[in-house]
C-alpha cells in the first residue's frame, strides 16, 4: 500500500503513561495520566482521550470531504457532531486492546441518507482505515 503524504507532524512523550507528551511545533503540550480506573491518579490526559478527539474530528472532516463529492447527497449540518467513545483493556490472547464507538448525530438529515453518508465516512476516514481488522468499531447514527 502506497500513501501519497501531504501532511506529517510528530510529538514527544516522556515519562510514559504517567509523563507529557508534545508536538513538535509545541501548539499541544499535555500532561499525561491513568485513569483511576487503571490504578492512576486520574490527573492528566491520557491517550485514549487524545484518540478519541482524534477519531471524532477526523470522521466528522470525512463526512464533510464524501458530502463535498456527492452533488446529490446530503450536506453535513453546521451542529453536526461525532462523539467517540474508546475503551482499553486486557485482550483474551494477551496484550491490551481497544474498541471505539462513534454517536455521530446528522440533524434535519433524513436517516437513510445519514446512514448511507456515514458508511460512505467510515472508509475514507484515515482512522476508520487504520482502526480496519484491529480494532471492533461500533457506528451509529442517532
Amino acid at each position: 500500500m502506497s500513501v501519497d503524504v501531504k501532511y506529517t507532524t510528530s510529538a514527544t512523550a516522556t515519562g510514559g503513561r504517567d509523563g507529557r507528551s508534545v508536538t513538535e511545533d509545541g501548539s499541544l503540550d499535555v500532561k499525561l495520566g491513568v485513569p483511576k480506573e487503571m490504578g492512576g491518579n486520574g490527573q492528566g490526559n491520557n491517550p485514549e482521550q487524545l484518540f478519541a478527539a482524534g477519531y471524532s474530528a477526523c470522521f466528522l472532516g470525512a463526512m464533510k470531504a464524501v458530502a463535498s463529492h456527492d452533488k446529490d447527497g446530503p450536506r453535513v449540518p453546521a451542529d453536526a457532531t461525532v462523539k467517540a467513545t474508546v475503551g482499553i483493556g486486557p485482550r483474551s490472547e494477551g496484550g491490551f486492546g481497544i474498541t471505539a464507538a462513534l454517536d455521530i448525530s446528522l440533524p434535519g438529515v433524513p436517516r437513510e441518507q445519514a446512514e448511507a453518508l456515514v458508511n460512505k465516512a467510515h472508509q475514507v476516514c484515515p482512522y476508520s482505515n487504520a482502526t480496519r481488522g484491529n480494532v471492533d468499531v461500533k457506528l451509529t447514527v442517532l
